[in-house]
């Protein structure tokens, strides 16, 4: 049996960053614990100072297939490149190779209003895909 698993970011302004991913992603923000309306009114139910509400945030798959990601807030600037990074797969449903390019430049583009930010178009003999980074610079692929 498979063990499940959530992705953590490391971040500046949580919230800011899930609003990009849950973009990128079409996830959703995580809803409230049951008897909440929004995470606001649990904080203030739990006694959470306000300035500390956007410490964290957590993004799920509304379909209920990909892993859940959360946001915490952290002190130090990111120094070092990802060891690990996401590749969105916008083209995977795109079955002429030819057109391929396009819809990925197209979500590109897209991404990169959202906040993030076109570092390189790759090609390689493992592929191609565009490398960008999220409003935070971490990097990711779209391919």
């Amino acid at each position: 049996m498979a063990i499940g698993v959530q992705v953590t970011f490391d971040a500046h302004d949580p919230g800011r960053l899930a609003a990009f991913w849950a973009e990128a992603l079409g996830y959703t923000e995580q809803p409230p614990p049951p008897g909440f309306a929004t995470w606001q009114e649990f904080g203030r139910h739990i006694g959470l100072p306000e300035e500390r509400w956007n410490d964290t945030a957590g993004l799920v798959d509304p379909d209920g297939v990909g892993p859940r990601l959360f946001f915490q807030r952290v002190p130090e600037d990111k120094t070092a490149k990802n060891r690990v990074h996401l590749d969105l797969n916008v083209g995977a449903a795109v079955s002429d190779p030819e057109q391929r390019r396009p819809v990925v430049r197209r979500r590109a583009e897209q991404l990169a209003a959202a906040g993030g930010a076109v570092v390189r178009e790759v090609d390689e003999a493992t592929g191609w895909c565009v490398v960008m980074t999220d409003p935070e610079g971490n990097e990711f692929c779209v391919q």
